[in-house]
C-alpha cells in the first residue's frame, strides 16, 4: 500500500528548454484544473449533511445535538488526518493520493445514505472525515511542488476558490436535489460526483517535475525569496524531509497562525453547517431559499479568494498580514449583518456578499498559504498539515457546541419548533473576533524559502 502512493523516483534531467517550457505549462495547468474543480466538487461529499438537517430533525431521526455529534466526527476525523495525511504527502505521489481519498469518501456517502442510527451515521462520517483530508494536503503540495514563491499567492488565491466552488455546488444543487427527492439523496448525489472527480483527478494530476526530468520549479523560474541561485557542481546534502518536517514545531508563529486559524474554521463551520437551518429558523427561508442566499456567499467567496492572492502578491509584495487585516475586517462585518442585520432581502445579501469576501480570503491564508510562506516549502504538506489538526478541531468543536446551544434555546409548542440562536451567535462571532486580532499579531512575520 506505501509502495503504491510512494512517489516516483527522479527522471534523467532534460536539456532542452523549450522541451522543459512546454511540459511545465501543460500539467501546470492540468493540475490546477484538477485540484481546483476537482477538490471543490469532492467538497459536497463533505457538506451534504448540513443539508439535511432539517429534514432529519423533523422526522425525527435525529436531534439537534445528535447531528452535532456527527457532524463533530466528521471534523475530529479531518483534524487528525490533515497533519498525518499532510506529513504522508511530502513523500507522496499526488496522482494517487488523491484519487483513492475522493473515491473513498464518495462511498461513505453511499452509506450515509442508507444510515438511520446515531453511531453508524458518526463512524461513517468519521471515515469520509479521514479520507477528506486527503485533498488540502495533496492541493498544497502539488501547487508547492509546481509554483514558485512569488506566484503562489495569485495560484493558492484561484486554488482557494475550490472552497466556494464546492459550497456553492451544495448549497444550490444539492439542496434542490434534497428538496425534490429527499434527504437520502442529499448523500447520493454527492457520492456520485466524489466517484467522477476521483477518476479524473487520476489522469489529470501528476507527481513532482522531477520525476519527469523537470528542474525544480523555483530554478525554472529563477525564483527564490533570498534571491539565491542554483549552484553548479555537487550540492550539500539536504537535511530529511521528516527531520526538516519537525523543525516547523519551533517556529512560534507556526503555533499562533494555528489557534488564529482554528477561531476563523469555527465561524466558517458554524455558517456552513448550521446556516441553512439558522435562516430557515430564525429568517423565515424555505429550503430553497435559504441555499440560494448562502449560494451568494459563496460566489463572492470566489472573488475574495483569488483578490486575496492577488492583493496580497501585487499590493503587498507577498506579504498575507495586511490583507488579513482587510479581508478580515469585511467578513466581520458581513457576519454582523446576518446575524444582527435587519431581516430584509437588501442587508442579508449584502452581509452575505461581505462574509463571502472575507471568510474564502481568511481561510486562504491562514489555512494554508501563510503557512507555506513562513515554513521550508519542501514541507508544505506537513505545514498546513499542522495548521489543519487546529483548524478543524476549532470545526469540531464548533460543531458540538453549536448543536448543544442550538438544541438549548429549540421549544415545542404546539407541535410546532422555535428556535433561540442568539447563545449560538455570540460563540461564532466572537470567534471571527478573536481570530483577526490573532492574526494581526503575526504582522512582522519571517518568510522562508
Amino acid at each position: 500500500m506505501l509502495t503504491f502512493f510512494a512517489r516516483g523516483p527522479d527522471a534523467p534531467p532534460l536539456s532542452d528548454p523549450a522541451t522543459i517550457d512546454t511540459l511545465y505549462r501543460r500539467h501546470r495547468f492540468r493540475i490546477m484544473l484538477a485540484i481546483t474543480l476537482g477538490y471543490g466538487m469532492s467538497y459536497t461529499c463533505r457538506l451534504a449533511l448540513g443539508m439535511v438537517k432539517k429534514p432529519l430533525i423533523d422526522a425525527g431521526i435525529f436531534t439537534p445535538t445528535e447531528l452535532g455529534l456527527i457532524g463533530s466526527a466528521l471534523f475530529y476525523a479531518y483534524a487528525f488526518g490533515k497533519l498525518t495525511n499532510g506529513v504522508l504527502a511530502d513523500h507522496a505521489n499526488m496522482k494517487r493520493f488523491f484519487a483513492f481519498s475522493v473515491l473513498i469518501s464518495g462511498l461513505a456517502n453511499v452509506g450515509m445514505g442508507f444510515s438511520t442510527t446515531v453511531a453508524l451515521s458518526a463512524a461513517l462520517w468519521g471515515i469520509n472525515g479521514w479520507f477528506q483530508s486527503f485533498g488540502a494536503p495533496a492541493g498544497v503540495v502539488s501547487m508547492s511542488q509546481w509554483f514558485s514563491n512569488r506566484e503562489r499567492g495569485r495560484y493558492y488565491g484561484v486554488w482557494s476558490t475550490a472552497h466556494s466552488i464546492g459550497e456553492g455546488l451544495t448549497f444550490a444543487a444539492v439542496g434542490g436535489v434534497v428538496a425534490a427527492f429527499g434527504w437520502r439523496y442529499g448523500f447520493w448525489g454527492p457520492a456520485a460526483i466524489g466517484v467522477l472527480v476521483a477518476i479524473a483527478g487520476y489522469f489529470l494530476i501528476q507527481d513532482r517535475p522531477q520525476t519527469l526530468g523537470l528542474p525544480a520549479v523555483a530554478d525554472w523560474r529563477n525564483d527564490h525569496w533570498q534571491g539565491d541561485k542554483p549552484q553548479s557542481g555537487p550540492k550539500p546534502e539536504p537535511a530529511s524531509v521528516f527531520r526538516t518536517q519537525l523543525q516547523i514545531l519551533k517556529i512560534p508563529a507556526v503555533w499562533a497562525l494555528a489557534l488564529s486559524s482554528a477561531l476563523i474554521y469555527v465561524t466558517r463551520y458554524a455558517i456552513n453547517s448550521w446556516g441553512v437551518l439558522y435562516l430557515q429558523e430564525a429568517r423565515g427561508y424555505s429550503l430553497a431559499a435559504a441555499g440560494s442566499m448562502l449560494m451568494i456567499s459563496t460566489l463572492a467567496g470566489i472573488v475574495g479568494a483569488i483578490s486575496f492572492g492577488f492583493v496580497s502578491d501585487k499590493v503587498f509584495g507577498a506579504r498575507r498580514p495586511p490583507a488579513n487585516l482587510l479581508f478580515g475586517l469585511l467578513e466581520l462585518a458581513g457576519l454582523a449583518l446576518i446575524l444582527y442585520g435587519p431581516n430584509t432581502a437588501p442587508v442579508m445579501i449584502i452581509g452575505m456578499i461581505l462574509f463571502g469576501l472575507g471568510m474564502t480570503a481568511l481561510v486562504t491564508s491562514l489555512g494554508g498559504l501563510f503557512a507555506t510562506d513562513i515554513c521550508p516549502k519542501r514541507v508544505a504538506g506537513a505545514a498546513v498539515g499542522l495548521i489543519g489538526v487546529f483548524s478543524y478541531l476549532g470545526a469540531a468543536i464548533q460543531e458540538h457546541v453549536s448543536g448543544v446551544l442550538i438544541e438549548r434555546g429549540m421549544r415545542v409548542i404546539d407541535g410546532v419548533r422555535h428556535y433561540d440562536f442568539g447563545p449560538a451567535m455570540i460563540f461564532w462571532m466572537g470567534a471571527s473576533v478573536a481570530s483577526l486580532t490573532l492574526a494581526a499579531g503575526l504582522w512582522r512575520t519571517k518568510l522562508r524559502d
